[in-house]
């Protein structure tokens, strides 16, 4: 996510953002939107991430910026991706530009940072999400064979900004026991937005065929340990369940090109990846309803960033440090 403003003697004479992959980049609507192209001789321009210098899905826009004559170019970071890192900032150097770089530079780093810790880490942005009893369980004691669905512990305004946050990430990832139980749709149904690419874990395929997470509407993995053949909309990914899961998970992840991932658990599944040290962010719902027994919420440490009253419920948002 880039945007970029054009301004020339103190007044905003153009700007853009790039929209999505393979389309034209922030720099390139910018100076599009420029009805006095004249005017760029004499003027800077702002842009979030350094300009590419490569040709990818679309020519760069250093060469761009170059050929338009424009004088002072302001970035707010540098680009980690390999192809451009620096190169881009090099290229307009050389060709006679002023350029200022790390201005609000921590701003433009959150605004992408899935992109970074993608290409830097080599993994997907990891959001824990789960919600938990006003006494500290995510699920109650169950005795014996019971209805199965979801035991709903905040209220519906809650569960409509879960299906936001949904709206906005790449993936969803839950567990066995979830799976089985909630026979969950993972979707955004009440937000506007793209359904998230769904992952399941499912060791020894016990889900049965007929659970929505295998309606096809979506693509769905499956990470096992039983070889089997994929489908249209179906993928099945071996990995080692004696061994830490969470690192390979993250490496499906990476080879299916998925930049963030939402962990919704269990609680089984939401530990592993604490105990592994990988994840950026979690995302904690109370509700008021009280257990008094049951299974635990997972136990981890982090720096509080918000904390947000919805209605009686309340949702707090920490950063692994």
């Amino acid at each position: 996510m880039v945007g970029s403003v054009i301004v020339h003697n103190g007044n905003i004479i153009g700007e853009g953002w790039h929209y999505q992959a393979g389309q034209p980049h922030a720099e390139v609507n910018a100076i599009n939107s420029v009805k006095d192209k004249t005017l760029l001789k004499e003027a800077t321009i702002y842009v979030s991430l350094e300009p590419c210098s490569h040709f990818g899905k679309t020519p760069p826009c250093a060469n761009l910026i170059i050929e338009h004559h424009i004088p002072n170019v302001v970035i707010g970071c540098v680009d980690s991706f390999s192809e451009v890192s620096g190169k881009g900032i090099q290229k307009l150097k050389n060709n006679g530009c002023n350029v200022t770089v790390g201005v609000l530079e921590n701003e433009c780093i959150e605004l992408n940072k899935r992109f970074f810790t993608f290409h830097n880490k080599k993994r997907a942005y990891i959001i824990l999400k789960w919600a938990e009893s006003d006494d500290g369980y995510i699920s109650p004691h169950h005795k014996g064979e019971e209805a199965i669905g979801p035991v709903w512990i905040t209220n519906t305004y809650s569960r409509q900004l879960v299906h936001k946050l949904r709206a906005e990430e790449q993936a969803i990832l839950v567990g066995t026991n979830t799976a089985i139980t909630d026979n969950p749709k993972l979707d955004s149904r009440t937000w506007q937005g793209k359904n998230p690419v769904r992952i399941v874990l499912d060791r020894n395929l016990k889900i049965s065929t007929y659970n929505n997470l295998f309606d096809g509407s979506v693509k769905t993995i499956v990470l096992t340990e039983i070889e089997k053949q994929n489908s249209e909309s179906l993928f099945f990914e071996v990995i080692d369940f004696s061994a830490n899961i969470g690192s390979q998970i993250c490496d499906v992840l990476y080879k299916h090109q998925l930049q963030s991932v939402i962990i919704e658990g269990g609680s089984k599944t939401l530990q592993s990846f604490i105990d592994e040290n990988l994840w950026d962010e979690a995302h904690v719902f109370k509700g008021t309803t009280t257990f008094l027994k049951g299974i635990k919420a997972p136990n981890f440490k982090g720096t509080l960033l918000k904390s947000q009253h919805i209605k009686e419920d309340q949702l707090s948002i920490y950063k692994n440090d």
